[in-house]
């Protein structure tokens, strides 16, 4: 199983206090560990799973609900935690934005989740919500979860953080977008070869990468 390590550019100290850097995911024994009220133990979902809690609803920028499993596509399905504030969400928000406008046509079915509680951090409130997925042109659902609980069940701890599901609902990748924050210094695209595997029947050529990014600022959090 291959593993990501990515460069980190210089955040502004107004970054720096909205998001809490991990240039890896920890380990699940670490995430134990080193649990806390504000950042909970989550175990992330083994490569082979089926997505947990497709029913639970979710309120879109468009006001209305959807689920995971609404969403289905006929190839796979993709969810991507992320959020507006995350200087790293924002970096790879554009790259998300293009592959899930790009394949939300073509029988992958695309979702976006904030998890994070916008009392902690204003920006990532449901009216930055909707003015970030009009600006960017966004064709596929961004919404909220609301308890963060789905974020829990899937195991995500960083914004943003990827996992993709093939037809049957089976986990076939989890982790990074691809290898470098920087468009610019891209050489390996994780997400887009695993979609473009599971679109053409094929197996994914790395099943798991470690997420970059900020820390999910947990909703009602457990420890």
């Amino acid at each position: 199983m291959r593993r990501l390590s990515l460069p980190l550019t210089l955040l502004t100290v107004a970054g720096l206090a909205a998001c809490a850097i991990a240039e890896d995911a920890p380990s699940r024994a670490t995430q134990a560990a080193q649990a806390t009220p504000e950042t909970p133990a989550v175990t992330a979902l083994a490569i082979g799973s089926k997505a947990p809690m497709t029913d639970v609803k979710m309120k879109n920028v468009d006001g209305k609900d959807v689920t995971i499993a609404g969403l289905k596509g006929t190839k796979g399905t993709l969810v991507v935690f992320t959020c507006n504030a995350c200087p790293f969400a924002k970096a790879w928000e554009q790259r998300i934005v293009t592959l899930g406008n790009t394949w939300s046509k073509k029988g992958i079915g695309v979702i976006a989740i904030n998890p994070n509680d916008p009392a902690k951090v204003a920006e990532d409130g449901y009216a930055q919500m909707k003015e970030r997925a009009k600006a960017r042109k966004m064709a596929f659902p961004y919404a909220v979860d609301a308890s963060s609980d789905i974020a829990r069940a899937y195991g995500a701890t960083r914004t943003p953080e990827a996992f993709l599901f093939d037809a049957e609902g089976t986990l076939v990748y989890h982790g990074a977008v691809d290898d470098n924050r920087d468009a610019a210094g891209v050489k390996t695209r994780y997400l887009e070869e695993a979609i473009k595997a599971i679109a053409a029947g094929q197996a994914v050529p790395t099943a798991e990468t470690k997420s970059v990014g900020c820390t999910i600022k947990w909703r009602n959090a457990k420890a």
